[in-house]
């Protein structure tokens, strides 16, 4: 078992089991997340392209502001419509 910690402030991590992970995205629904932090949207238009080449189904998503945690309706969206999601950080 791994620790995941959750930058949103909680005083004591959360123990959470990692989800298996699929052997190939052919053919699943990766969203790829922007959290809104300069030059986020470069790295994931080139790894949109190679997701795309490799045959997977690329959702892009956008959080309004790095500063604070993705909107529950946008969490929502993306747990709904995606199989994978990827997010990117970059400066």
């Amino acid at each position: 078992m791994r620790t995941v910690l959750d930058p949103t402030g909680e005083r004591q991590a959360s123990a959470r089991e990692l989800l298996p992970r699929p052997e190939t995205l052919r053919g699943r629904s990766v969203g790829l997340l922007d959290i809104s932090k300069a030059r986020g949207d470069v790295v994931l238009d080139r790894l949109a392209e190679l997701l795309a080449a490799d045959g997977a189904l690329v959702r892009r998503y956008r959080k309004p502001t790095f500063a604070r945690t993705a909107p529950v309706d946008l969490r929502h969206e993306i747990a709904e419509q995606c199989e994978v999601v990827i997010e990117a950080l970059a400066d």
